[in-house]
């Protein structure tokens, strides 16, 4: 390495720690990443779990905000082979009665389907969704900066600051009320607490702005984008490195480390002051999911056939069953019929599929750390909404909360979100500071999920991460290498 050339150091190749290692690479620093796993990805992985030739997507599976972030629309990873595919429908969510709630891309198509809630959908989310390339270029950086856009995110702001409940009762009908909370529910929080609206709606906004979109190929092919990209900027990649202490890292003049709070505490807490020491102690995991991957003969028997058209189908019920749900999850209680998320990335990207045998992915809201099998519980949710789905398995695969943290040690307790989003947590992010990215130690910065604007594939912490990282080295950034 040259002398004149400065160095860093990038712990965890997911899509922060990819993002934040290109965006140093591009202006001028010498990067080397290191990976635990065989491969790259983190939580951006895809593979053949249950049966040859079938694609599932090891956990994050549809990405509103991979496809609009600024920072890969920059990158550009559509010229390094990243090809995104649209359902016909983003999300539906069916009802017991027959009802269904239908969200498209297209904000006209989903409040017309809405009825009664048609004007209340548009008042809801119109400025938001047409507003959201500025609002976005707020939300997804740390809360103790300057707004850039104060008009946009004041009026985001009053409703933001809402329990989910309270946006829920704005609408006069259950499937829009249904919508809407199954959307608020990816934050794994109670939905009748303070800023539990905030999540659901910018979800639903940057939906309405740049759909759902899966991955063809799988979600693992956005991060063999960004690798390709980072070593077309020079940046190098070791794969079956497990860095387990401070030695192991190689001296560089800068560490980013795409860890959870829990690891880079272990790594780094006895350099930290005290003060921040304290904060990272005090930082909460979330709650957890249970993953059931299927294989299936033909498609799911939905019973209302807008499920049959729908990237993404949400099972919970009534606004009122998530909402009680999620409030015993979060008690650490086990729901009979928790919430579930289930993916159909197949009717977007055929590609996933071997002849009439196509993937389906799935996983359940539980407790944190929940030790039990929650197989039969996700199986029931989706026979209750599609009678003889039973009978078209041909291949399980469940990943409990333990498997998942195996698989990935960021996903403490099965935490697949880096940290609880409840209270203040949901905003300061890992702690309270102006930079959330620095550890109080020269030198050493946060990359991952814990840190702002938290969970998604759009590379957003590790893009800000290696942003403070370039301003301790005293660097200008190439204007052309970020949004």
């Amino acid at each position: 390495m040259s002398s004149a050339q400065p160095t860093a150091v990038v712990v965890g190749a997911g899509p922060n720690g990819l993002a934040a290692a290109l965006h140093l690479a591009r202006n001028g620093v010498d990067v080397q990443v290191l990976e635990a796993a065989d491969t790259v990805g983190g939580g951006a992985r895809s593979g053949e779990l249950t049966v040859p030739g079938v694609v599932h997507d090891h956990c994050s599976a549809f990405h509103p905000l991979g496809v609009g972030s600024p920072f890969w629309r920059a990158v550009d990873l559509e010229s390094y082979g990243l090809r995104w595919r649209w359902p016909e429908i983003d999300c539906a969510h069916p009802l017991d009665n027959g009802d269904v709630g239908v969200l498209f891309q297209s904000l006209d198509a989903t409040a017309s389907g809405l009825g009664a809630d048609e004007r209340r959908w548009r008042l809801a989310l119109g400025d938001l969704a047409a507003g959201f390339d500025d609002l976005g270029d707020d939300l997804l950086r740390p809360i103790m900066n300057v707004p850039r856009h104060p008009l946009r995110l004041a009026a985001f702001g009053p409703r933001a600051l809402l329990p989910a409940g309270a946006v829920a009762r704005f609408f006069r009908t259950e499937p829009a009320r249904a919508l809407f909370g199954g959307v608020a529910a990816h934050a794994f929080n109670r939905l009748d607490r303070p800023l539990t609206a905030s999540l659901g709606l910018m979800i639903l906004a940057s939906g309405h702005r740049f759909g759902w979109p899966v991955a063809e190929g799988g979600s693992g092919a956005i991060t063999a984008a960004a690798a390709a990209a980072l070593g077309a900027a020079g940046g190098k990649i070791e794969t079956g490195v497990r860095v387990g202490s401070r030695s192991q890292i190689p001296d560089a003049d800068v560490v980013l480390l795409d860890l959870s709070v829990a690891q880079v505490l272990s790594l780094y807490g006895d350099l930290m002051p005290g003060r921040i020491r304290r904060s990272y102690r005090r930082f909460r995991t979330g709650a957890a999911a249970f993953k059931v991957d299927f294989a299936i003969d033909g498609d799911i028997p939905w019973r209302n056939p807008e499920c049959s058209r729908a990237g993404t189908v949400h099972l919970g019920g009534t606004f009122a069953e998530i909402a009680a749900t999620e409030k015993q999850r979060a008690a650490g209680v086990m729901a009979e019929r928790p919430f579930v998320l289930v993916g159909q990335q197949y009717l977007a990207d055929p590609t996933r599929s071997n002849g009439t045998i196509n993937p389906i992915w799935a996983y359940a809201h539980v407790p944190g750390g929940y030790s039990g099998d929650a197989t039969e519980v996700v199986t029931a949710q989706i026979e209750r909404f599609a009678p003889g789905f039973r009978e078209r398995i041909v291949a399980v695969r469940s990943t409990g909360t333990e498997q998942l943290h195996a698989h990935n040690p960021n996903y403490l307790g099965g935490d697949i979100i880096g940290g609880a989003n409840d209270g203040l947590q949901l905003l300061l992010r890992p702690r309270f500071a102006v930079d959330p990215y620095a550890t109080g130690v020269d030198g050493v910065f946060v990359c991952s999920q814990s840190t702002p604007p938290g969970a998604g594939i759009h590379g957003l912490c590790g893009y800000h991460a290696a942003s403070s990282a370039l301003r301790s080295l005293g660097h200008r950034t190439d204007p052309a290498s970020h949004p």
